[in-house]
Formats: structure tokens, sequence, C-alpha cells
């Protein structure tokens, strides 16, 4: 069970037995039986999907003005960043060729 908030005021039992046996007389949130959960299990997809082209994480020392200038664009500056390192890469071939 995840962390909750300093301050989280927990039910007790009388009230909890309350709230379950509402929520069960409620006809739009029964819950689901052993049955019906283990047919619904296989179909419940969790966490991200996989994206259909993957990058690597790296580490990279980069000029803080650079840095500046990019994170100041906001939300998506590292893919903005990324766009114009492949403009760059397109606009200047690199030799396969090493000397």
């Amino acid at each position: 069970m995840p962390k909750l908030k300093v301050g989280t005021i927990y039910p007790s039992i009388e009230e909890d037995i309350a709230i379950t046996k509402a929520a069960l007389s409620d006809p739009d949130s029964i819950p689901l039986t052993d049955a019906e959960w283990e047919i619904i299990k296989p179909t419940l997809k969790v966490g991200r999907p996989k994206a259909e082209i993957t990058k690597e994480r790296i580490s990279i020392h980069l000029s803080k003005d650079l840095l500046a200038q990019f994170r100041a664009t906001g939300d998506g500056w590292q893919t903005r960043m990324d766009v114009a390192l492949r403009q760059y890469i397109n606009e200047h071939p690199f030799s396969s060729n090493k000397k």
C-alpha cells in the first residue's frame, strides 16, 4: 500500500463496515468475484507501453548556457535537443572511415 499523506484519517472499524455495506448495496459498484478477476487479469496492462523507437540514457557534459537555452523552452526540451542534434547530423554527415 502506498504511503498516505500526513494527517490522513483512517475510518474506524464501524465506519469501514458501514462504507463497505453501502458500497455493496450500490448496483453500480458490485465488486468482481474471484472468477471474474481471473478472466480480467490477463487483459490488465501495467506500466507504460513500450515505445516503437527507444532511446538510450547517457551522461554527457554540455555548456551551461546551451542547456539553459533548451531548458528555457519548457517541457520537451530534451526532445527538441534530440531533434537539433539529428538535424546537425543530417546537414553534416560523418564519414564512416576513422583516420
